[in-house]
């Protein structure tokens, strides 16, 4: 049951994630810990959502480096 429970919240944050975050909403790095990093402040365009909730992202510096739901921070512009 619990199980069921938690597949059902990701799937409605997905949803909720898909519907804020669509193909060519524009987003600004705020926070990614990653040596790969593009630099904080960077701007891009969203790819897509995928079904584990990553924002794959074309970062206007060149970088593909994907939002992970929780451990990085972009915001909408």
């Amino acid at each position: 049951m619990a199980s069921q429970i938690n597949q059902d919240a990701l799937r409605a944050t997905i949803g909720m994630l898909r519907i804020n975050y669509p193909k060519g909403t524009r987003v600004e790095l705020v926070k990614m810990d990653d040596a790969k990093a593009p630099p904080i402040g960077t701007l891009g365009t969203v790819r897509c959502v995928d079904s584990i909730g990553t924002i794959h992202v074309n970062w206007d510096n060149g970088s593909t480096l994907g939002i992970v739901l929780g451990e990085d921070i972009c915001r909408k512009i």
